[in-house]
């Protein structure tokens, strides 16, 4: 049996789940969309600067807290660095039953490149 390589598991996760642009993510904020930002950087990432009122669950805490902390109901945008992180997180919360979920493509440093809100 051949064995995947992360960018295999990063690509197949990708052609599983939404991806949303940052301009999309401007956009829904700019209409007040009810959604849950989900960054799912590490402490020290997140220290460094996030989306205005996201929620911070580092990626290797996703399947055993996020239950507890975002409805099933609830619409999600996940985000990381660069886009990959998420996409595998999007894919996890599909599975765990999340059905309005996506990974914002091009993570924090597309939202930066955006010139997008920056809190923190």
């Amino acid at each position: 049996m051949a064995h995947k390589t992360g960018q295999d598991l990063i690509d197949e996760a990708k052609q599983q789940i939404e991806e949303v642009t940052p301009e999309q993510v401007r956009d829904m904020q700019a209409r007040n969309e009810r959604v849950v930002y989900l960054d799912v950087r590490e402490p020290n990432e997140w220290n460094l600067g996030r989306l205005p009122h996201a929620t911070h669950l580092p990626r290797g805490n996703l399947e055993t807290k996020v239950g507890g902390i975002i409805d099933r109901n609830q619409k999600v945008v996940i985000y990381c660095a660069g886009g990959n992180r998420s996409a595998l997180a999007a894919l996890t919360m599909k599975q765990m039953g999340y059905e309005n979920v996506a990974s914002m493509a091009r993570g924090f440093q597309g939202w930066a490149d955006i010139n997008g809100e920056v809190e923190g």
